[in-house]
């Protein structure tokens, strides 16, 4: 057994691992203690990561190239050169005939800094397009869009140490205990630390974050603005500000008070939904307290007024001099592991290298100097939602779309999908083959992924890890700046710039691409060239900026009141507030709000693979209050259509006391592989961006919930112990792509069970018999059979060596959850046998069904947790007993909140 220090490849926190691997394959894996940004622990999902690369997920690896010459026809396995030589030739042809910007890159947060470096040195500097864009456009474009408005630079003045300093933790648009559950567990020992913390939490919805604040303020979706603008009429008016602070080291103040004037706390009120009073109490609580920290993320993000929502924070915080001190200053929490490192190297439509400025002449003078090219293009490329929109009208021909998913994570999936479709050429380079975007590939290209890849990543608080292979790749996979590399050597001839792609890209080893890397900031505010990778290695990770002869980075930025601004003054920005970019009517009465999930991340393409993470959400369902459930004669556990201006999705509805009447929630990750009739929940959200940042409002739109006409329901599940689970799955979506409604999922542990949910509008014999194929029950030796043709029932079961493997349920499925249930323990089914096909809800010995469960660690359910409580035990005896919350402690926040309702 051997060890390797590698990173996470979930959030931007950026944790430590310590990677168990033996014979080639990855058995393990656990916090790295030294790292300083997790100190050993990790989420629900970092901890299981071993299982996303498990002996029987490989089927779901992209193991050999794949190419397709005829869109109607089925990619076939073909060799490196042969795939490359074809887009080579393909994207020669497209620039000879309709110019660089006819071609377009869209990659991802998942890349290592390196990956970014070489695509993006690739596109703007060897073919000369700027049409390079990445999933970090969804994710943190408008913080970096909001910090160089008001601060000068796009860079993280704060450090986790930070929350370990403050007074009062300021959290809006962020569920932190879900999103960021390492930084959470930080924040719970700081409050622990200090009793007198203040924590408000600005949000929609009561999530896990919002239990557990002093002060939670439950804005209507959308009016941060109106909030921020009212805290600072409420601060102005009292007498609150730092005057000196704001006359040395700020500008464009007298503009703001101005607007602000306006908003008064009973203004503000109306607008955001939340008293008068606790707004004058957030404000009190920001401005007096010794030190405030703020975080934010996709809440305030991913709207059509993200960088104003950013820059409006950020005033509070320069208005009172929470800024460049211990514990004080805007932080915002990134959503991907290396969302970070691409911007540092440049690699969005409308950035460049080392933080430079695209419309600065020099500064593009700078980078052509750098990479050996007479220029680099001035203009901007297409950023993410108009790079689709230009593949769809024809303007752009190809794509190359790498380690993302756009086909189930950009908004308006209708008009994503028709692209994909419109498009001459789709070039896909991931490490998986089973994702929604995959399948409109005409060439697929197999990448490394996590634990196989070599090089550096930069989390929230700048600081730079070194992530090391601790496995060779899968079959023919390759280093995504390894592919990019080969391709540059290929398409330069074919270009008429032969010679200087060899010399362009001559890297002879990740390290190689670094170094020029770090060449490039020099001089720069986030200059590392007093950084290697054998400093990495020895001294472990490094905050930005660290330049040539320093001895540490810095842990945070502007603590003397300069900003890198052409006066050196940071800018107060005047904005007012703006309405959402679809306001709820008549048609489309109810807000939807959208957001993550504790134990999936993005579009499921690794924690999906893993059946435990389904444990704590099992299925899409749509979060609705009660009242307007009831109000449109709906129970929960309905199914539902639920329609936007865009789209319409269909699945099951569940009553919810985390929002409020009109509003209703669903998680980002469910897409086209895990439900039927419905591109993904983003089929629902609007495609309009920020002006500045080009951030689609992915957060939100208004929709309609209505009723699925009632069809014929039908559930199917299998616990696989002879076969592999994702080839039955694969085997399930083939049917169930015309259904109305369909939901295909994973539940268990050590053993996966798969589990369909479905309606058709008939009984429809082939489906059942395709169902029964997949599911291990089309032989009769070894299947119970019940019938019932007068009332369109049919039902089947197998069990082997007593223990129930599969069952299918066709027209009646009350008994589907607790069977379920009975595979997931893997319990004898003597007992219950005569049962097995009765409409029974509950299991004939009376025991309640578990419902979810809470601790993924020590799989601990809701219904023992509640069942203690009521019996009289204590956290702590619970936690004694059962061990839930004392692992990776991503459920502490909801065992807190169910003890102190029991």
């Amino acid at each position: 057994m051997s060890e390797t220090k590698s990173t996470c490849c979930y959030c931007g926190v950026g944790c430590g691992l310590i990677v168990e691997h033996d014979a080639g394959q990855i058995t393990g894996v656990r916090g790295d203690p030294d790292h300083p940004a997790n100190f050993g622990r990790l989420c629900t999902k970092g901890a299981t990561l071993h299982l996303t690369v498990a002996a029987d997920t490989r089927s779901q690896r992209a193991h050999t190239p794949e190419l397709r010459t005829d869109r109607s026809a089925t990619r076939q396995p073909t060799d490196w050169a042969t795939a490359l030589d074809h887009v080579a030739d393909r994207f020669a042809a497209i620039i000879r005939e309709h110019g660089p910007d006819a071609v377009a890159f869209y990659g991802s947060g998942q890349w290592l800094t390196e990956d970014y470096y070489v695509f993006n040195k690739l596109a703007k500097g060897l073919i000369g397009t700027n049409n390079l864009d990445t999933n970090s456009r969804l994710c943190m474009s408008s913080a970096v869009a909001g910090y160089k408005l008001s601060l000068g630079a796009d860079a993280p003045p704060c450090s986790y140490t930070d929350i370990d300093a403050t007074d009062c933790l300021f959290i809006a648009g962020s569920n932190t205990a879900f999103a960021h559950p390492i930084v959470f567990r930080r924040i719970e020992a700081a409050r622990e630390a200090n009793p007198d913390m203040k924590l408000v939490v600005v949000d929609p919805r009561r999530t896990d974050t919002a239990e557990a604040a002093d002060l939670h303020l439950p804005i209507l979706p959308g009016t941060d603005i109106a909030l921020f603008n009212a805290m600072l009429h409420v601060m102005l008016w009292e007498g609150w500000l730092n005057r000196d602070y704001i006359a040395e080291h700020t500008e464009g103040f007298d503009a703001l008070k101005r607007l602000v004037r306006e908003y008064t706390p009973a203004m503000a009120a109306a607008v955001c939904g939340v008293p008068k009073r606790d707004i004058e109490q957030a404000a009190e609580w920001f401005a007096t307290r010794p030190a405030t920290l703020s975080m934010y993320c996709q809440g305030l993000n991913q709207y059509a007024s993200g960088t104003h929502k950013n820059a409006a924070l950020i005033n509070l915080h320069l208005a009172t001099g929470q800024i460049g001190r211990p514990g004080a200053g805007p932080f915002s929490l990134t959503g991907q592991p290396n969302a970070m490192g691409g911007r540092e190297v440049g690699a969005l439509a409308n950035l460049m290298s080392g933080h430079r400025d695209m419309s600065d002449p020099a500064h593009r003078a700078e980078v052509a100097r750098l990479w050996g090219v007479p220029e680099v293009p001035s203009a901007p490329g297409k950023p993410a939602v108009e790079l689709f929109e230009a593949l769809k009208n024809g303007e752009i021909k190809a794509v190359w779309i790498a380690a993302t998913n756009p086909a189930q994570s950009l908004p308006d999936q209708a008009m994503v999908h028709a692209a994909l479709e419109a498009a001459e050429l789709v070039v896909v380079q991931d490490t998986y083959r089973h994702t929604e975007t995959a399948a409109y590939a005409d060439v697929l290209l197999p990448a490394s992924g996590w634990g196989e890849k070599d090089g550096t990543v930069t989390n929230s608080e700048r600081r730079i890890s070194r992530t090391h292979a601790a496995v060779p790749p899968i079959g023919e996979a390759r280093h995504d700046w390894e592919i990019a590399c080969d391709f540059a050597h290929r398409l330069g001839p074919r270009i008429g710039k032969g010679a200087q792609a060899y010399a362009q890209f001559g890297f002879d080893s990740v390290e190689a691409v670094w170094q020029e890397h770090r060449e490039s900031t020099r001089g720069r505010d986030l200059d590392i060239t007093g950084l290697s990778y054998a400093k990495l290695d020895a001294d472990g990770p490094q905050q930005w900026p660290f330049p040539d002869g320093a001895t540490a980075g810095r842990v945070r930025l502007y603590e003397d009141g300069v900003f890198p601004t052409p006066s050196g003054k940071a800018r107060f920005v005047a904005t007012d507030y703006v309405v959402t970019a679809e306001s709820p009517s008549a048609r489309y009465p109810l807000h939807l709000i959208t957001g993550r999930l504790r134990d999936q991340w993005h579009s499921m393409t690794r924690t999906g693979l893993v059946p435990r993470l389904y444990n704590h959400e099992p299925e899409p369902q749509l979060h609705m209050h009660a009242e307007d459930l009831a109000r449109r004669d709906l129970a929960d556990g309905d199914i539902v259509r639920v329609r936007s201006r865009q789209g319409a999705v269909v699945l099951k509805v569940i009553a919810s006391d985390t929002v409020r009447q009109g509003q209703s929630f669903l998680p980002m990750h469910w897409g086209g592989n895990t439900m039927a009739g419905t591109l993904g929940i983003n089929a629902l959200t609007p495609s309009v961006t920020d002006p500045t940042s080009k951030q689609p409002e992915l957060k939100h739109a208004a929709i309609q919930v209505e009723k699925l006409a009632a069809g014929h329901a039908l559930m199917a599940m299998r616990r696989i112990t002879d076969t592999s689970a994702f080839d039955v799955l694969e085997a399930l979506r083939a049917q169930m792509k015309d259904l109305p409604y369909a939901s295909l999922t994973l539940a268990g542990r050590e053993v996966p069970v798969v589990v369909l949910k479905a309606r058709a509008d008939e009984a429809d014999t082939a489906l059942l018999d395709a169902v029964d194929a997949a599911m291990g029950l089309d032989d009769p030796a070894h299947t119970l059979v019940y019938a019932d043709a007068h009332r369109d029932v049919a039902k089947r079961a197998r069990v082997d060596d007593d223990i129930l493997n599969a069952v299918r349920l066709s027209g009646e499925t009350r008994a589907a959850e607790w069977l379920t249930e009975l595979m997931v323990r893997g319990e004898p089914a003597a007992p219950v046998r005569p049962w097995l096909l009765a409409p029974l809800t509950q299991p004939p010995a009376g025991q309640p069904a578990r419902g979810k469960v809470v601790c993924n660690c020590f799989d601990v359910s809701e219904e023992a947790i509640v069942t203690a409580f009521h019996a009289g035990e204590s956290l702590e005896q619970l936690q004694t007993r059962t061990r839930c919350g004392t692992n990776c402690g991503s459920c502490l926040p909801e065992l807190k909140r169910l003890a102190a309702r029991s």
